[in-house]
């Protein structure tokens, strides 16, 4: 009679975390998220460079009330230079994520409904592009382009289509063979109209999820090329270029240049492919309405 009572009282106070199905965690995951994306964005916005001024007398400044991710070489707020560093990889990574899922649609709705040989030639180019890694590939491109913004954001894009594309592809393979999309060709409608009006709309939940889980590869691998010196420049707050600087210092005990900026990228890599987990279940009919 106790423990009845006891699971009635944490279920009212909202403690038992098992009554949360896979829909409220992944509405209460999108929330949260949103709500980071659209701050560290805003942020990254309001921060000027006058706001990273150089501070001789708080040189290397530890982690404190006034500095809470302490100062860099050149007494910087980290805190700052982190949010500012974020907001320009993110919006990267949301560029590169949205345009890789364009090319993965058109690329992989075009193969089987073009005929074999289109088909046949979009599977060699992606094992081609899967056949290289993809860091490689990034900075061949970006020397290219001569670097910058537009080599990276090129870089990314050219290199995480592939993956999306296939599932694409496979599901269009499907959808092909479906009842009414044969209908639909016997009364004479275009591979066009099948395309948009049969397929398209079939396809959006893995569009969706590929998006979703493309943008925290683009976001890391915009951050290792940049680290390495073939991404964003020098002047810009990247964090790349934050974690290339602190690789001076780490060796003299400043371990907070380097561990805030890594950790905040890798904290939302890891909440942002939660999100593209929990869409995937979401989808799926036979884990929509679990409960764990």
């Amino acid at each position: 009679m106790q423990n009845n009572h006891l699971k009635i009282n944490r279920y009212i106070i909202g403690l038992d975390m098992s009554v949360i199905g896979i829909r409220e965690r992944t509405i209460l995951s999108i929330g949260i998220f949103s709500v980071c994306f659209i701050g560290l964005i805003i942020a990254g916005s309001v921060i000027s460079d006058k706001a990273l001024y150089v501070d001789i007398a708080n040189i290397f400044a530890p982690p404190s009330r006034e500095h809470f991710f302490g100062t860099d070489w050149i007494g910087r707020d980290m805190l700052l230079r982190t949010a500012k560093g974020l907001s320009i990889s993110m919006k990267i990574g949301l560029l590169c994520s949205v345009t890789s899922s364009l090319i993965a649609v058109a690329f992989g709705i075009a193969g089987p409904m073009m005929g074999k040989k289109a088909d046949a030639f979009i599977s060699w180019l992606i094992d081609l592009a899967l056949s290289v890694p993809h860091t490689l590939v990034i900075i061949l491109i970006s020397v290219a382009c001569g670097g910058g913004l537009k080599g990276i954001v090129i870089g990314v894009t050219a290199t995480h289509w592939t993956s999306l594309t296939r599932i694409i592809r496979a599901e269009v393979m499907q959808l092909k063979e479906a009842e009414y999309t044969k209908i639909s060709k016997r009364l004479g409608k275009s591979n066009f109209f099948i395309a948009k009006e049969h397929i398209l709309p079939h396809i959006i939940p893995q569009l969706a999820v590929g998006t979703v889980l493309i943008f925290p590869h683009a976001v890391l691998h915009e951050a290792a090329v940049t680290f390495l010196g073939f991404g964003l420049p020098a002047h810009e707050p990247a964090i790349g270029v934050i974690l290339s600087e602190s690789m001076k210092y780490l060796t003299g005990g400043k371990w907070w240049l380097a561990f805030f900026p890594g950790a905040s990228l890798v904290l939302i890599s890891m909440m942002v492919n939660g999100i593209g987990d929990g869409i995937e279940k979401l989808i799926n009919p036979k884990t929509a309405h679990m409960r764990t």
